[in-house]
């Protein structure tokens, strides 16, 4: 009998271990994906759709349509889990039996736990708000706007950073920028989480005129008087307020009695399994693990939990540890970007922001429905320098995907060879490697950009339709 594998949640994380699992195992087990809606939303998009560089439809995209053919999809909510009977109970009466669980449920956007954000606040971490944050930005005509952190943990911590550098370049190709302010409002002693990249960070808001207010945790949103309050006693004006709103774990996790209080999921930070569960594992923005709570993080999470629980059905000690590691792309405006990696042991040192990383995180975008999903994780070429320990550091935490995805599917458009793709017609076309398609993207920026220098105008906005 096929050992019965339930993955709750068909986000990043979810879509990607069941298409691995189901890839690694075969008729050895039956993978099922629970999600609640049956639609897969690439969420860095929010961030461009705010900023009118984007509308929502290519950002979402049936889960049904990523999974692989012998994968279930169930359409309904898991409300309550249970270990002991190996069961999920699901919103509309049935029941799901699992001799292995993966909880990929992400986090929860609680936006009432700050009165008055909800009437006086902004924001774009999920595609409604960043709906009416686009069009309140269209009728923004100057004034001071703040943006801010509702909370900590919240998911992909460099997004707010991100928002406010792209922010100021929109407000430049508007007009608007000499009547506005920009000002981060942090609830550290620093604009990040992380101070190594902080530091590079920190000069670019102050070269750009960005105002930075640390140890700013918001307590109350004022709407009538455009004001909001931290809890350290300070108070500041607003004209556009930009919160993110507090996170917590999701409903299924608190109701079951597996979560802290947040609703986080006690995780082991090596086999990723939930702490005195053996036979559930958690992956991430629901964990409770010391990392960055972002869809990077569960790219790199998914092949460990697809490993290990392959070997245990197959009745072998598992091997393969998640070392931590993460890589993401920051945006810096001007069309220019650097790159955070880094894991448990090995703090990120993001290069010099350049054209090359903001090619890449477009490059990114471009290709991710047809990578990611699947278990193909592209990355940006890099020099190595000799002696470079953070360098090994991927290298050696990339290891454990081996036993999961295998060599011809890490080659197929990882490189510059390239696949041959076949055709209704019965004929093959070739589809370049992702290698080759990269270097494109960076060429046709420096030629839009170096076209729009030529002519006086100011370098285009990319319109995120070319990016499905």
């Amino acid at each position: 009998m096929p050992a019965r594998v339930a993955v709750l949640g068909g986000g990043v994380g979810g879509t990607l271990v069941a298409n691995l699992l189901d890839k690694a195992l075969g008729r050895e087990a039956r993978v099922s994906v629970i999600d609640p809606t049956g639609m897969h939303h690439y969420q860095p998009g929010y961030l461009y759709v705010a900023l009118g560089q984007a509308n929502g439809r290519w950002l979402v995209r049936d889960e049904r349509s990523l999974l692989r053919r012998d994968v279930d999809l169930i359409v309904d909510r898991a409300i309550r889990i249970h270990p002991e009977a190996g069961t999920v109970q699901l919103e509309h009466g049935a029941s799901v039996e699992w001799d292995y669980l993966v909880i990929a449920t992400g986090a929860r956007l609680m936006h009432d736990r700050i009165p008055g954000l909800v009437e006086g606040a902004f924001g774009f971490y999920s595609l409604d708000d960043a709906q009416r944050l686009r069009e309140e930005l269209r009728r923004f005509r100057g004034g001071r706007i703040l943006v801010g952190i509702g909370g900590i943990p919240y998911k992909c911590p460099p997004a707010p950073v991100e928002f406010v550098f792209m922010l100021e370049e929109y407000l430049r190709n508007r007009g608007v920028r000499d009547r506005s302010s920009v000002t981060l409002l942090s609830p550290l002693n620093r604009a990040f989480t992380i101070e190594s990249a902080s530091k590079v960070i920190q000069p670019i808001l102050q070269e750009r005129g960005i105002g930075l207010t640390t140890f700013f945790n918001v307590e109350q949103v004022d709407p009538a008087a455009h004001t909001v309050t931290s809890i350290e006693g300070e108070k500041a004006e607003y004209d556009l307020l930009v919160l993110v709103p507090p996170h917590q774990g999701q409903p299924v996790v608190i109701d079951s009695d597996l979560g802290d209080p947040g609703g986080w999921l006690p995780t082991d930070r090596l086999t990723l399994q939930v702490k005195d569960r053996d036979r559930i594992f958690a992956m991430g923005d629901g964990t409770d693990l010391p990392i960055s709570k972002s869809g990077s993080t569960a790219h790199f999470e998914a092949p460990v939990v697809a490993s290990r629980i392959a070997s245990l059905v197959r009745g072998s000690a598992p091997k393969t540890n998640y070392g931590g590691r993460v890589m993401c792309f920051l945006e810096t405006g001007n069309r220019k970007a650097t790159a955070l990696r880094f894991d448990y042991e090995h703090p990120p040192t993001p290069p010099k922001p350049s054209t090359v990383w903001h090619a890449a995180k477009w490059m990114f975008n471009r290709v991710y429905w047809e990578t990611v999903p699947q278990g193909r994780i592209p990355e940006a070429p890099r020099r190595h320098r000799k002696g470079d320990d953070h360098e090994r550091a991927d290298r050696s935490n990339a290891r454990p995907e081996g036993p999961v995805v295998s060599a011809a599917d890490r080659e197929d458009g990882a490189g510059d060879q390239g696949t041959a793709v076949r055709r209704p017609d019965g004929g093959t076309r070739h589809r370049p490697g992702i290698g080759r398609r990269f270097r494109g993207v960076v060429h046709d920026d420096r030629e839009r950009a170096r076209g729009a220098k030529r002519d006086g105008r100011g370098v285009p906005v990319r319109d995120q339709e070319e990016v499905r």
